[in-house]
């Protein structure tokens, strides 16, 4: 017990409440990056003391490991002797970037603008495949109007090497300065900085500082690094001009003018384009695209819609993924007054042709900037269209609190114009308790409203309790007008005033099955804005806990109400009638620890549903045959029954990823899905040969196949699409 409270007071420490020196970091000389760790430079430099967070947090490491940081004027280095006494169990389960699920690895943390908001994760495995990603909202957020804190698909220039020896395994990354932004203050730099080793077979997370599980992935915020620092850095302004050349044949299968078959239409494509990206200073980047493709994107995930709103689709498109944090505004729910998504590509789905755009992003003096500006194509009936957004933050108060706005604006050669604005402020009221404030308003000349009225803004409010320890809550309020209607956003629902309670208890255990589990009462409700009436509403209670193997589950119980004012269709042709509902819902869910080389997930959603009855019953089953291969299934089931109209839900959901790769350069990933709902079997199967770091040739292939061509008339063809592309970049540095 005593171990524990001292790990919580350095928890403390770190997040700034107590006061800490900065950690100089050694000038080093002489660095060959091999993975073999075994230069004079590195052996002058003494070890970071390393100790467990789970599954013991605060013990000591049961293997011996030396991590190791240092830099010289381009370069910032890290390097870990992670010894074993069972090398055999050493995991590498992967030989694809980005892809590190179930290895043992090597992750450093770095918030190179000392913000306690944002950071950049490195991450190499024994086999020495590297991940990176962005993270932001200081790895944390709220339910109702936070951010998300994670871009998994960030990706900029690194390096790293590793050797495996029967003395364990070893690892050296090289980061240049350039990659990174930051801010000097003549030469001398200060960045928050974390430090882990996964022993993957014994669930064994080791960090540094020392830091205690008080939120999920507490080792990951930057108000809880310690500070490092550097003298005498000035990063080189780099110039990347990547071009692409591609080609390929693309088959679709449209209606005839008579409406009685389906004949092909077929398309040779050729097409060259190319991007650019600039570092203006060592804080501020500008990106410039020309005639934008994104062939080598996944596929989206296929769903099927048991709401009455829209359905939300997460952006892929890597040029529209980097930086992305920063034009993050999101407005309650999974509403955001910018989504990317909206820009070069229809509501089907369909890629719109992209003439270019240029995007400005990073800080200036105390200011984050975001500038993005974009113009497609004509398309069918669609007209050529512009799309600007900007965004500009500033802390104020205190370290973790900022201020900030956004405009965004859609034109297009019609005369047509959308033009929102919106502020925004993340206080941080006292310890973990943080105050989100959003206003959010738009304007459209083909919807002409009173300027000064509600009717076309949205307010979202949230305070809440970021920590994961004894009680916490999360109270909220939102208010969306009939005519919000951001045309560069999305909204899930509109015209209504809503209010949220949501109050917790956490118990962190050092001892027992449990590192932590959590008890949570919640309750909600939509009201209209015209009446009063209420629309929804939901009370419950919720049991979450992570086992001392880092195993996951939940389960929860839930009382809904639901008023539709009009006809609800759901899958399969069925439909819910107008009226009023209540009905309730259980869920039980478990989800194996991620280090498991074969594992799943398990979940169960069952209970009334309207006038019916739903079952859900998923299961997610992972196995990571060897680095060479990988399986990932998630698939689902739904049954419904409505006895008041004989009507019957029956459909299978399930998408399959197969990863494969030959080495670190050459790999094969293929996604395949299947909608029941639809009848629907998709196929992207995506080829890559990384050359080298900037280099890359892509093949995709993607297809759709009708499994009942007779569901409707006339009759289905077998193939609806079919398309084969080759696409290859290359970077120039300059």
């Amino acid at each position: 017990m005593y171990r524990f409270i001292f790990l919580l007071a350095l928890a403390a420490l770190h997040a700034g409440l107590l006061g800490q020196e900065p950690l100089q970091v050694a000038r080093v000389s002489g660095i060959v990056l091999d993975g073999h760790v075994d230069e004079p430079a590195w052996e002058a430099i003494p070890p970071l003391p390393m100790v467990q967070y789970e599954p013991n947090a605060g013990a000591s490491p049961t293997e011996r490991t030396e991590i190791r940081i240092g830099y010289d004027e381009d370069y910032f280095y890290v390097s870990l002797k992670g010894y074993d006494r069972d090398p055999d169990g050493i995991r590498a389960t992967s030989l694809y970037r980005d892809r590190i699920s179930g290895s043992d690895h090597l992750e450093v943390m770095l918030d190179t603008y000392n913000d306690n908001q944002s950071g950049f994760i490195f991450t190499t495995t024994p086999a020495g495949i590297r991940n990176d990603l962005a993270i932001y909202n200081d790895a944390t957020g709220g339910t109702i109007s936070s951010s998300s804190w994670a871009n998994r698909d960030f990706n900029t220039f690194w390096d790293a090497e590793t050797t495996v020896t029967p003395e364990g395994w070893f690892a050296e990354i090289r980061i240049p300065f350039s990659s990174l932004r930051f801010q000097d203050t003549d030469g001398r730099v200060v960045m928050g900085f974390t430090a882990q080793r996964k022993i993957a077979r014994r669930r064994e997370r080791l960090v540094y500082p020392a830091i205690g599980p008080i939120t999920n992935f507490a080792f990951l915020r930057p108000s809880l690094a310690q500070k490092i620092v550097f003298e005498g850095i000035r990063p080189s302004h780099k110039l990347y001009v990547t071009p692409y050349v591609l080609g390929g044949h693309e088959r679709v299968q449209e209606l005839n003018a008579a409406g009685t078959g389906y004949t092909p239409a077929e398309d040779f494509k050729r097409n060259a384009g190319a991007d650019v990206k600039l570092s203006l200073t060592n804080n501020l980047t500008a990106d410039f695209t020309v005639n934008t493709d994104f062939a080598q994107a996944e596929a989206d995930d296929q769903q099927v819609n048991l709401t009455r709103f829209s359905l939300f689709f997460p952006e892929k498109r890597q040029f529209f993924l980097e930086r992305a944090s920063i034009f993050d505004f999101r407005t309650g729910g999974l509403s955001r007054l910018f989504f990317s998504r909206r820009i070069g590509l229809t509501g089907d789905g369909r890629q719109v042709p992209i003439w270019g755009g240029m995007r400005l992003t990073g800080r200036m003096q105390s200011w984050d900037v975001g500038v993005l500006n974009m113009q497609t194509q004509a398309l069918d009936s669609l007209p050529s269209e512009n799309f600007g957004a900007l965004r500009l933050r500033k802390r104020v108060l205190n370290q973790h609190s900022y201020i900030g706005g956004m405009f965004t604006s859609r034109l297009d050669g019609q005369g047509h114009a959308n033009l929102a604005y919106g502020l925004d402020g993340l206080i941080r009221v006292v310890g973990d308790d943080y105050l989100t404030l959003q206003w959010a308003q738009t304007f459209d000349n083909r919807d002409p409203i009173d300027v000064g009225g509600l009717e076309n803004g949205r307010l979202a409010v949230e305070l809440n309790r970021r920590r994961r320890k004894g009680f916490g809550y999360t109270l909220g309020a939102i208010y969306s007008g009939a005519g919000y209607a951001p045309g560069i956003g999305f909204v899930d629902r509109r015209d209504f005033k809503y209010g949220a309670v949501e109050v917790s208890h956490t118990w962190l255990r050092e001892k027992g099955p449990f590192i932590w589990h959590q008890g949570k009462l919640l309750g909600n409700a939509y009201l209209a804005n015209t009446g009063g009436e209420v629309l929804s509403s939901q009370t419950g209670a919720a049991w979450t806990f992570s086992t001392r193997g880092l195993d996951s589950g939940e389960l929860s119980l839930v009382q809904a109400f639901e008023r539709l004012p009009a006809e609800f269709p759901l899958a399969q042709g069925g439909v819910i009638p107008v009226g009023t509902y209540d009905f309730q819902r259980a869920k039980a869910a478990y989800t194996m620890a991620v280090d498991k080389k074969l594992r799943t997930g398990v979940s169960l959603d069952m209970g009334s549903f309207y006038d019916g009855r739903l079952l859900t019953l998923g299961v997610t089953p992972s196995w990571y045959q060897s680095k060479y291969l990988q399986f990932n299934l998630e698939y689902s089931y739904n049954h419904g029954y409505f006895p008041a109209r004989d009507q019957r839900l029956d459909f299978h959901l399930a998408r399959l990823r197969v990863g494969t790769a030959l080495n670190r350069e050459i790999s094969t990933n293929a996604f395949m899905q299947y909608n029941g709902a639809g009848d629907l079997l998709t196929f992207n199967v995506r080829f890559r040969w990384n050359f080298r770091e900037g280099q890359d040739l892509w093949v995709v292939f993607n297809s759709g196949r009708n499994t009942d061509r007779w569901a409707i008339q006339p009759r289905l063809p077998a193939w609806q699409s079919r398309s084969f592309l080759v696409k290859y970049t290359h970077t120039f540095i300059f």
